[in-house]
């Protein structure tokens, strides 16, 4: 059975508190992150993290929408990629791993 790791917090006057270190490890929490509480009938309360449901960028699905649109509309505006420009590209990215799931740095917040 693993072992029960306990931690506490204090309250301020206006009833806030500091969420500990090993609770926000556990939990995941980084900033602006939402906590759920869970009271249960003996007075246990259960705290996790509120998963953030993915929302589509209302601003990009407009523009997406545009140029669908545009597309249908006047489809002899399209133009060929020209190769030498996606050697161009592809010289510029060669070798470069991304991880899109990895934390953004505070720089990069």
């Amino acid at each position: 059975m693993p072992a029960t790791l306990e931690v506490e917090s204090t309250l301020t006057d206006r009833y806030q508190t500091t969420v500990p270190e090993t609770v926000r490890r556990a939990l995941r929490l980084g900033k602006r992150d939402k906590i759920h509480y869970t009271i249960r009938p003996g007075g246990e309360v259960v705290l996790t993290r509120v998963e953030a449901p993915e929302v589509d960028d209302p601003v990009l699905g407009q523009f997406l929408g545009f140029l669908a649109r545009d597309i249908t509309s006047h489809p002899e505006r399209l133009q060929a990629i020209d190769s030498t420009f996606v050697q161009r590209i592809q010289s510029l990215t060669g070798g470069i791993e991304i991880d899109i799931d990895a934390t953004l740095s505070a720089d990069d917040e």
